[in-house]
């Protein structure tokens, strides 16, 4: 997952229409310090994939000049910005456009997040990265117990595709927001912000509990998530959230 990504960030970023540094975030030690098997593309088909880089604007480019690294001043910075943030809409749209010519050579479908299990889900889970995979074998588990239960992961944060989350959410229930950082706000995570932001634009209201997990690498295992979907059970059982931002598996 993590080469197919780096692969697709350059035509990304370099895009005409985008413009713009990219960020691939990885989580630490499970996905970059363990050993697991891995499917590589032929270097050929890499470099024929990604091309050549051919910059319209250019330090060496005659009858050109211009100078790198200016600050702006006053009268231009709210047009960079402006542009900027154009350049990051046109982000969402060339990204779905990069995995489609990806998925030709590779065989590999990625989007701007997966569902798993969602079609008919009252209960659902939000998560990034590695443990998105522990969440699905807790999915499983619960699904042979009659729950249904669904997880989505996302896979672009910047542009957050909130139109497209939305619908993915629209019939969900009940629903926890994980988060594996602290975003030391005091009430949400990073993620949990965007996601209700997503759902109070789109006038959704599942009930919701956002968590802080595994932080420093801590192992997340199928009974912590289990414990997860538990407590949404727990919301629908008696009518009442309780403490909304909560932290799992946390020594108190």
């Amino acid at each position: 997952m993590d080469a197919a990504v780096r692969v697709q960030a350059y035509r990304i970023a370099e895009h005409k229409d985008v413009r713009l540094p990219i960020m691939i975030c990885q989580d630490g030690f499970i996905t970059s310090h363990v050993v697991e098997n891995i499917e590589l593309l032929e270097d050929d088909i890499v470099k024929t994939f990604v091309g050549e880089y051919e910059p319209e604007h250019y330090l060496l480019k005659d009858n050109e000049p211009f100078a790198v690294g200016p600050y702006a001043v006053t009268n231009y910075v709210m047009e960079a910005k402006r542009a900027q943030m154009q350049g990051l809409r046109n982000a969402k749209q060339v990204t779905l456009d990069v995995a489609k010519e990806f998925e030709q050579i590779s065989g590999r479908s990625y989007g701007l997040f997966e569902e798993y299990r969602m079609e008919d889900a009252d209960y659902a889970m939000v998560i990034i990265g590695s443990a998105a995979g522990t969440g699905k074998d807790t999915v499983d588990m619960l699904r042979k117990q009659g729950v249904r239960a669904g997880l989505l992961k996302i896979r672009l944060f910047r542009p957050f595709p909130a139109e497209e989350i939305a619908e993915a959410l629209k019939n969900v229930k009940y629903l926890a927001i994980m988060d594996r950082t602290e975003d030391y706000n005091g009430h949400c995570g990073p993620l949990g912000a965007e996601i209700k932001s997503t759902l109070y634009n789109a006038d959704l209201h599942p009930a919701t509990l956002n968590y802080c997990y595994g932080i420093g690498g801590r192992d997340v295992t199928i009974e912590n998530l289990a414990s997860v979907f538990e407590d949404l059970k727990t919301v629908e059982e008696t009518g009442k959230l309780g403490e909304t931002y909560r932290y799992l598996s946390v020594r108190e």
